[in-house]
C-alpha cells in the first residue's frame, strides 16, 4: 500500500479525537420534551436544561436513541453512535451529564469549523469545500480519495427539495474523524515514515474495521 500524502493533526485537547482549532460556535440546538431537575453543583443551568429534556426517563444518563431524538436535522445514526462511543468513557452504552458536557463542547467546536468551510452558505459541504477543509487540516489527499469521501458521506435533497447534494454537518464530522483515524493508523504502521507500509490482510482489515 502506498501513501504520498502529508499528514497533520488538527485535533487537540484531552479527548481522544480532539476538535478543530479556533472553534467558538454557539450551542447546538436540541429539542425534545423534558422536565426541570436540580442541576449538579457548578453545572451550566442552560446545558443542564438541555440534558434533562434529552433524559426523558430521568435515568441520569442518555442512550443513543435519546440523543438522536434530541439532535435537530435527523442526524445520521452511525454518526450519533460514533459520538456516543467517543464520549462514553465508562463504556456502559450511555452518557452521563459530565460525559454529555464533553460531547456538547465537541459539537460546538465542529459547528464553527463547518460554517467556516461552507463558504457558499448552502448548508452542505461540496467537493471543493471538502478539499479545502482537508488541506487546512493537513491532509493533502488525492482527487480520487476526496471523491471517494464525498461519495461515501454526501447526501442529496429529499423529494427534490432542500439543500443541494453535499455533506451535511453530522456526516462531515464523521468523515473527518474517519480520515484522522485511518491516517494515524497508517502513520503508526509506517515506522520509517517513508510513505509506504507492508500490511498483511488481517492488519488491513483491522485498520478499516476499527475506524469510526
Amino acid at each position: 500500500m502506498s501513501h504520498a500524502s502529508s499528514h497533520g493533526s488538527y485535533y487537540g485537547g484531552a479527548q481522544q479525537y480532539g476538535a478543530p482549532p479556533h472553534a467558538q460556535a454557539q450551542y447546538p440546538q436540541y429539542g425534545g420534551h423534558g422536565y426541570a431537575r436540580q442541576p449538579p453543583a457548578g453545572a451550566d443551568p442552560v446545558l443542564w436544561g438541555h440534558f434533562s429534556r434529552v433524559d426523558q426517563d430521568g435515568s441520569g444518563s442518555i442512550t443513543v436513541t435519546e440523543l438522536r431524538t434530541a439532535l435537530i436535522n435527523d442526524w445520521d445514526l452511525d454518526t450519533v453512535k460514533m459520538l456516543m462511543n467517543m464520549f462514553d468513557t465508562d463504556r456502559n452504552g450511555t452518557i452521563t451529564f459530565s460525559e454529555f458536557v464533553g460531547l456538547w463542547n465537541y459539537i460546538k467546536e465542529w459547528q464553527n469549523c463547518y460554517r467556516m468551510f461552507d463558504r457558499d452558505g448552502s448548508g452542505t459541504i461540496d467537493g471543493h469545500e471538502l478539499a479545502s477543509a482537508m488541506r487546512s487540516f493537513g491532509y493533502n489527499l488525492s482527487p480520487m480519495i476526496l471523491s471517494l469521501i464525498e461519495q461515501k458521506y454526501a447526501s442529496g435533497p429529499t423529494g427534490g427539495y432542500g439543500p443541494p447534494p453535499g455533506i451535511n454537518f453530522d456526516r462531515f464530522v464523521r468523515a473527518c474523524v474517519v480520515v484522522k483515524t485511518l491516517s494515524e493508523s497508517f502513520q503508526r504502521a509506517d515506522s520509517d515514515q517513508d510513505g509506504w507500509v507492508q500490511l498483511n490482510y488481517e492488519d488491513f482489515m483491522r485498520i478499516v474495521l476499527t475506524a469510526p
